[in-house]
């Protein structure tokens, strides 16, 4: 009995694979998985022109041969006819997404070099009109060497030349061998030869066509564009604290004037002290950074809808293969900046297991939206409102470099890691660029809502939680007369216990004992010091005073920036672990998570004290 013939498409994932599948094949199709892997095995009878039958694989989507996931290993053993009981396919049928031609031309390259009979399905060419994009199917036909044929999957256009190519493929390729002879190049020149091969088969494009390829020459330019990227950053922390001040210092206000108003309608007692000492001081010192969080939240979503961050991870995958990873981990760490627990989550799209680990690892380094209510009360309280040049002001610098020390701290990190314990080579990363689009006001306003929401929610519920508990562990016992409240309490008998831990590297008991509920949540050490500070003041004056005005008075600076240094690598949240120990499926790397931070974040703060003690700031 006659072996059926068999044919293979390839290509990049979303190059519309399936639709042009489902179109050749129709209903004659069969799903399984291939033997020993959890990787669907999509095959359907396909109908030659001259009656003989055609078996037509589905592959899974592949940027390489250079296998870094188990989809793309399927593809490269079935092409190369390595996988067991799976017969080597005769012809293969490249799929290409005609609006994203260049992208796509790296890995048509790498199956061209195999020499073997291909035709090429010029795909999605609605889309590429869409984008005003008149391509040449002739001249990129003479450049591959193989028939290309414009099709239209979803609109059967190209279908019937299409199935004629392949009819045909094997007798062209055993009459013209030399055209399907492609040199195998290096990945650097398949980029360089993909970049000059698409722009030979463009016609015409139209001028938005032109302004987003000149915008992605300058903003993916290896030179310039990780420039504009840190300059973008800098301007958003400069932007955080300039922006915010007003909205910041109004809040404060209101939060200050409603706890004037409870003094003056409350008798003094249990009650009175509730509100003003735990709610309004502890919770009401975390709220009053809501717009410095909007304002940061305002530019990640500008980013991601503009289609900046796609290409932000493009511009970072150099530095991380520098520490041993991939921009595959760039937007999950970027996720992280706002809150650590989605991006571990969001490390599942890395497909290597000690890459994903290592992001997981050091993503809590990543300056969280969580930090910024500490960062934001130290640096209001010890650095100047002053411009360092121009309208580049004192606080945002710091503020900047407080989330360049995460990110810093991070990258070593991982590189030691990658060294260590997650030892292994970095995987390649290639990636799609969505278009470049206007954000929709609409949207932005929903996502900032969401985000405002999220912050509100914690603050009425975790923050508040933990400090009534704090409020009631610093209230009892009373303290005897000429006595301190702190002293008297049994928060302050904990502190003192934990002072002695800590006293070295230049924290007093206030923070010794704000650093326990901050694990519940980082802003909770903002409320904690505020509900601290007021539960022990001596008069009602001292009472109402500013958390920031009061700290000023009462820490050095060497302390205060011994605080910050701690909150740069301090362990993240108990949500957090618990979320790494559910992605790590057990507590071995959580629990070693917890370690190097804590090891981190004290060596960190000593050394900042010590170093700041001794050049007398």
């Amino acid at each position: 009995m006659t072996r059926i013939r068999t044919a293979a498409l390839v290509g990049n994932p979303n190059a519309g694979k399936s639709a042009l599948f489902n179109m050749l094949t129709g209903a004659r199709q069969k799903i399984a998985n291939y033997p020993g892997v959890t990787v669907e095995r999509k095959a359907g009878r396909l109908a030659l022109p001259n009656g003989e039958p055609l078996e037509l694989i589905d592959l899974p989507g592949s940027y390489s041969f250079d296998a870094s996931s188990p989809d793309e290993e399927v593809t490269r053993k079935v092409v190369h006819g390595e996988l067991e009981g799976e017969a080597q396919p005769e012809v293969l049928v490249l799929v290409l997404d005609a609006a994203n031609l260049e992208q796509h031309l790296v890995f048509a390259q790498e199956v061209l070099a195999l020499g073997r009979p291909t035709v090429v399905a010029l795909n999605m060419m609605d889309l590429a009109e869409r984008d005003g994009l008149v391509l040449d199917s002739s001249a990129l036909s003479e450049a591959l060497g193989v028939p290309v044929i414009p099709t239209v999957a979803v609109r059967r256009r190209g279908i019937a030349d299409l199935v004629w190519a392949i009819n045909n493929a094997e007798a062209r390729a055993a009459r013209d061998p030399a055209d399907h002879q492609q040199p195998h190049l290096t990945l650097p020149e398949r980029r360089l030869a993909a970049r000059n091969i698409a722009k030979a088969a463009i016609l015409s494009q139209s001028t938005e066509h032109r302004i987003h390829s000149g915008l992605d020459k300058v903003l993916l330019n290896p030179w310039l564009g990780p420039v504009i990227l840190f300059a973008l950053l800098f301007v958003i922390f400069q932007a955080v604290f300039a922006w915010a001040t007003p909205f910041a210092d109004a809040l404060d206000g209101a939060v200050g004037a409603i706890s004037g108003w409870v003094m003056e309608a409350l008798p003094a007692g249990l009650l009175r002290d509730f509100l003003t000492d735990a709610v309004l001081a502890g919770v009401g010192s975390v709220v009053v950074f809501l717009p410095q969080i909007v304002i940061l939240f305002f530019f990640i979503l500008l980013m991601e809808s503009s289609g900046y961050m796609a290409r932000a991870a493009f511009l970072m995958d150099r530095m991380m293969q520098f520490v041993g990873l991939s921009g595959r981990s760039f937007i999950p760490l970027l996720s992280s900046f706002a809150c650590a627990i989605p991006g571990i989550m969001a490390t599942r799209s890395i497909s290597d297991p000690k890459d994903r680990l290592t992001t997981i690892l050091v993503a809590p380094l990543m300056t969280c939206s969580a930090r910024l209510p500490v960062y934001a009360v130290i640096i209001a309280a010890f650095i100047p409102n002053s411009k360092v040049a121009g309208p580049i002001g004192l606080q945002g610098l710091v503020l900047f470099a407080l989330y360049v020390a995460g990110i810093l701290g991070a990258m070593v990190v991982a590189l030691v890691l990658r060294r260590s314990v997650t030892k292994g080579a970095a995987s390649g990363f290639i990636m799609e660029m969505p278009r470049y689009q206007v954000p929709h006001i609409k949207d932005l306003l929903i996502g900032l809502w969401q985000r405002a929401w999220v912050f509100l929610r914690r603050a009425g519920t975790i923050i508040f939680a933990a400090t009534v508990i704090l409020w009631v562990l610093l209230s009892f016992p009373k303290a005897e007369e000429g006595e301190s409240q702190m002293d008297a309490s049994i928060a302050g008998k904990l502190a003192t216990g934990l002072h002695v831990v800590v006293e070295p590297i230049g924290f007093n008991r206030e923070m010794a004992l704000s650093i326990i509920p901050a694990m519940a949540a980082r802003e909770v050490a903002v409320a904690s010091l505020a509900t601290t500070y007021a539960v022990d003041a001596e008069d009602e004056e001292a009472e109402a005073e500013g958390l920031a005005q009061t700290l000023s008075t009462r820490w050095s600076l060497p302390t205060a920036l011994a605080f910050l240094a701690w909150f740069v690598f301090a362990p993240q949240c108990l949500s957090t672990i618990a979320v790494a120990r559910r992605e790590t499926n057990g507590w071995k790397w959580p629990a070693f998570m917890l370690a190097y931070l804590f090891a981190l974040a004290y060596l960190s703060a000593g050394l900042t004290f010590w170093i700041a003690t001794a050049a007398g700031l």
